[in-house]
């Protein structure tokens, strides 16, 4: 496994992102909601990966839900920086790591896939979620 380092400009939140894949050919998703494209969004996961998410101040992370309300997205109060998006919780927990937050981002080259998921149900953005986004952790510095 590979780890790549990052996380928001001012520093209260460092991901730190597992993976056995070459970054540059890994799947790089441009998600076409409202969120997504205001903030320029490139997403990836690796399902055999992990993400690690730690945070100096809790009382500095933004969590936003929105639309369905299955995953919780994850900006710096501080900078603005969206660094992941997170589903379920402990065990279940499962991400997207938001590749602009990377040191090493221009190692993620592959040209972004546009996506929509607007026709969704709930029980189908679950499970592709749980199929495609992989293991992650928040944990307090």
């Amino acid at each position: 496994m590979t780890v790549h380092n990052g996380g928001c400009h001012c520093g209260n939140i460092r991901l730190s992102f597992s993976t056995a894949l070459d970054p540059a050919g890994l799947e790089i998703r441009a998600c076409q909601c409202s969120f997504c494209t205001r903030r320029g969004s490139r997403a990836a996961a690796d399902p055999n990966g992990r993400l690690s998410i730690s945070v100096e101040d809790r009382a500095r992370l933004q969590v936003y839900r929105f639309g369905l309300r299955t995953a919780d997205y994850l900006v710096c109060r501080d900078c603005g920086v969206y660094i992941a998006a997170i589903a379920g919780e402990g065990d279940d927990a499962r991400a997207i790591v938001i590749v602009n937050a990377l040191d090493d981002r221009e190692l993620f080259s592959r040209e972004p896939i546009a996506v929509r998921f607007d026709a969704e149900t709930r029980e189908q953005r679950l499970a592709r979620r749980r199929s495609t986004w992989m293991p992650a952790e928040i944990r307090d510095l």
